[in-house]
């Protein structure tokens, strides 16, 4: 029984892009795949990331001092 091409979850080779189309539908295809590792990666890293700097700016904030009276 031979192949007939890749399957649901197996991509496709992509093509060049050309324009904001292709680069929206690539875009697109890319954040909706629910089985793709580069994009839970990239999450996962983006998340992190967002999360040291909330961390580090968010360091010097007391949050049991007592707040000023308007």
């Amino acid at each position: 029984m031979a192949a007939a091409g890749p399957g649901p979850g197996a991509a496709a080779p992509a093509a060049p892009a050309r324009g904001i189309r292709a680069w929206l539908r690539s875009a697109f295809r890319f954040a909706t795949d629910r089985n793709d590792f580069r994009r839970n990666l990239l999450v996962n890293l983006g998340l992190f990331a967002a999360g040291v700097w909330v961390a580090r700016n968010l360091t010097d904030i007391d949050l049991m001092a007592p707040q000023p009276l308007p």
